[in-house]
């Protein structure tokens, strides 16, 4: 081959019916381009995606997978950002149908396998069901890898966005992106007690980014520190790098 990579795009081809086979798995990253406060960029959520995909695709690579780095998805559904300068986003519908474009065009390929590494929460529903709607299409397996939140010991169970987790993160892979001097807290204390409804409740409610402030900050940063974000990276890649050999041969199973 004409590369040394794991880059899906960096193949000629002539080489990708060479390169790829039914369990060679593709790994896109989606992320947003979407507003973070006034101390992080707009593009976050996709530095992210990129960051840890490409450090997992390498390690999992090395460890013997057979698995490739697909250029990453940034205009994607960002909509509750919609408010706010900056955003860049696509209609679910318009997202749903660059997914299963991108399906079709990869079932054109040898490959049968996707995983999508996501680091965008606004993305993560319609991906759920862009997994079934590609695999009834187009016969392949599709998998969707998404962190868990994590939020911070100041943020009341609400650090979603922009906020410890995500800026710590960030301090460890682009510290230049980031603007610690203005950072503030924004969480949603009035909702901070709610038994039944809020985010992974079991009533879940319909929110835009400036409900809860006028930054679009749901979190807070300032307790942000690049040495965790490092270990939260570095355990993302991770348990990424653990999951790929299990994407690459999972089966169903069926019985009969």
């Amino acid at each position: 081959m004409t590369t040394s990579t794991r880059h899906f795009a960096d193949l000629t081809t002539a080489e990708v019916p060479e390169a790829l086979s039914r369990d060679s798995v593709l790994v896109l990253p989606t992320g947003a381009i979407e507003p973070h406060g006034p101390h992080l960029p707009l593009r976050t959520d996709l530095v992210l995606a990129e960051a840890v995909s490409g450090a997992a695709v390498d390690r999992a690579a090395a460890a013997g997978s057979d698995v490739w780095l697909l250029p990453a998805l940034g205009y994607t559904k960002s909509d509750e950002h919609a408010n706010l300068p900056g955003a860049m986003w696509l209609q679910a519908e318009t997202m749903m149908r660059v997914v299963v474009d991108l399906g079709r065009s990869i079932a054109a390929t040898p490959a049968r396998r996707v995983l999508f590494v996501n680091c965008h929460g606004g993305n993560s529903a319609l991906l759920e069901v862009a997994l079934r709607e590609l695999r009834r299409r187009f016969d392949l397996q599709t998998f969707l890898y998404a962190s868990p939140a994590r939020p911070g010991p100041t943020e009341e169970g609400f650090g979603i966005h922009a906020g410890w987790a995500e800026t710590s993160m960030m301090l460890h892979v682009r510290p230049d992106l980031v603007d610690m001097t203005k950072a503030k807290a924004a969480v949603p204390h009035s909702i901070a007690g709610h038994k039944h409804v809020g985010f992974g409740k079991r009533v879940r409610f319909g929110w835009l980014a400036d409900d809860f402030a006028a930054s679009g900050v749901i979190g807070d940063p300032t307790g942000a520190d690049a040495t965790f974000g490092a270990e939260l990276f570095e355990s993302t890649v991770d348990s990424l790098v653990q999951a790929i050999p299990e994407v690459s041969t999972f089966d169903p199973g069926r019985v009969g």
